[in-house]
């Protein structure tokens, strides 16, 4: 082979592992853009006004769950923690967290469990649960307006599982969250604008729904979406892609409780 055709292959190598590369980097900060400002004006004025945003009637019913005590143990969660809105300020931007005692990530919504279960000897809340999002979303308040920061150093090995997932082509689709949330955000899909697929309103009001949803459940619609085989509820997989997305959204405000189409 000439040293021209060698020349010109090599370009062309570099040239195409550079597209490779391009392809399978995060989405970069400087791009973060929140679905709240891709809906319709009627929508982000239901979020931003506290009166009508639906989501704060389970934001009161975790307010009064984190006063009244329970379990075997007869003892609140503000026994321990005090008035929330002190204790807890910034805390949910910061869930998933490592976990020294268990070894590995847990979600807020596992934190509220293992508190129950070791503090107040309770029975733990049932994924979906209406007290579960009611005290996930009462936490998740007082967060609002807070940026998001994971622990990288303690959570790589859970970030880079994640990310894995979220690139991972799936299901009869053959798809992968990647696609749609980083190669074609800002497009239409079935008339509605493709997001970015940001976790920073969970959990939240949404009117497909009509109901407040935790994020777990989203990843779980979005992967029958695909049809795609799906993952339980605290799944080593669901929580694994959490917390990719709560660091790739790192430094972006919380907005619990969110609304959303």
């Amino acid at each position: 082979m000439s040293p021209m055709r060698c020349a010109a292959l090599l370009a062309g190598l570099l040239i195409v592992a550079s597209a490779i590369a391009g392809a399978s980097e995060d989405l970069p900060r400087e791009k973060q853009r929140s679905s709240y400002d891709d809906m319709a004006p009627a929508t982000r004025a239901m979020q931003d006004a506290d009166t009508d945003n639906p989501g704060m009637l389970w934001v009161l019913d975790g307010e009064a769950l984190w006063r009244a005590k329970t379990g075997s143990a007869a003892r609140a969660c503000a026994d321990c923690h005090g008035d929330a809105k002190q204790s807890m300020a910034g805390v949910a931007a910061r869930y998933p967290a490592f976990d020294a005692k268990r070894g590995g990530p847990v979600t807020l919504e596992g934190r509220i469990n293992a508190c129950r279960v070791e503090n107040q000897n309770a029975q733990t809340l049932a994924y979906e649960s209406r007290e579960l999002l009611a005290l996930s979303a009462y936490l998740a308040l007082q967060s609002r307006g807070k940026p998001i920061a994971i622990d990288e150093k303690k959570l790589g090995e859970t970030i880079a599982a994640g990310r894995d997932i979220f690139r991972q082509r799936q299901g009869q689709l053959n798809l992968s969250c990647a696609q749609c949330h980083d190669q074609h955000y800002g497009g239409k899909l079935a008339g509605n604008t493709i997001p970015q697929g940001h976790p920073n309103g969970y959990p939240l009001y949404r009117l497909e729904w009509q109901t407040l949803g935790s994020l777990q459940r989203r990843l779980r619609n979005c992967l029958t979406g695909i049809r795609a085989e799906n993952h339980a509820y605290g799944s080593r997989e669901l929580i694994a892609l959490e917390t990719y997305l709560m660091w790739r959204a790192r430094g972006m405000s919380m907005e619990s409780p969110a609304v959303r189409p």
